[in-house]
């Protein structure tokens, strides 16, 4: 299949990136999702195919297989501890679901940045450990980037020290305004903010980063190789662990959420390799 051809610059509404997997949250088939939710258009289609790149990412080629047997539910399994984060997280209660479709484009990107509740639910029945909220972020990377004029060879992830930590304990309203009012973040195009770095896709890359190469595939692994330099920045030897781990995860949107877990994991001092 052709990768996708970078747009001339054609405007599109980010919104749809944001708003095409809302029947995963709700524990839906695509077919049997709804058209509106709260009075906007939820479940359509991508442009640009963007949304196809975006699986790609994070997803294998072909007719899907269930890699985790005992497991076919929308509830995602972490990587970092091996069971579902909540039993019931899926089907989201709609006032959950609201700020993650109901704003501006930018304040889409926030919700979806600083979101506990997507962070629940897997891109994939067949891919448990993979994560719709990030597979939602890097859709609209790629929207983004695509309706600019960059085509995927163009682009690098870079990786930085986040100058601007998410705050704790704060709830999504406070940390979507967070995540708006950030300097690190930039619309649409970070896909990662934790208080250990963030991540952004770009066709300007300064500082660390890496070339994601000439097309679409789960390379997660060999980009996080290329990129200059220790990204983590940090020496502990659970962050040895973790930047070992990332070098062999191959799906983005599992190695993505595996970070934020990590951070997670690091913040609350519950990590499971001593010093």
């Amino acid at each position: 299949m052709p990768m996708a051809e970078a747009s001339d610059s054609t405007s599109v509404d980010l919104r749809r990136a944001y708003r095409h997997d809302v029947h995963k949250l709700r524990g839906r088939q695509h077919g049997s999702g709804r058209d509106a939710l709260f009075g906007v258009p939820v479940n359509d289609s991508v442009p640009l195919q963007a949304d196809r790149d975006a699986a790609l990412l994070s997803r294998p080629v072909g007719e899907p297989e269930q890699t985790v047997a005992n497991h076919a539910t929308p509830a995602r399994l972490s990587l970092l501890t091996g069971s579902v984060r909540a039993d019931d997280a899926v089907p989201v209660q709609d006032a959950a679901i609201k700020p993650l479709i109901d704003g501006s484009p930018d304040e889409l990107h926030a919700a979806w940045l600083t979101s506990e509740t997507a962070a629940l639910v897997n891109e994939s029945v067949y891919c448990p450990y993979s994560s719709l909220k990030y597979h939602v972020l890097l859709v609209a990377a790629l929207l983004d980037a695509y309706q600019a004029g960059q085509s995927f060879g163009e682009l690098y992830l870079t990786v930085e020290p986040a100058a601007d930590a998410p705050p704790r304990n704060a709830d999504q309203k406070a940390r979507q305004q967070a995540a708006l009012d950030a300097d690190a973040v930039d619309p649409h195009r970070t896909i990662l903010w934790t208080e250990a770095m963030t991540m952004r896709l770009t066709a300007s890359p300064d500082g660390p980063a890496a070339w994601l190469g000439p097309a679409p595939a789960e390379s997660f692994a060999d980009v996080w190789n290329r990129v200059s330099g220790s990204p983590l920045g940090r020496e502990a030897q659970w962050w040895r662990h973790v930047d070992a781990q990332l070098r062999r995860i191959r799906s983005w949107s599992t190695a993505l959420q595996y970070i934020e877990d990590a951070v997670a994991e690091d913040t609350r001092g519950t990590v499971g390799v001593s010093e």
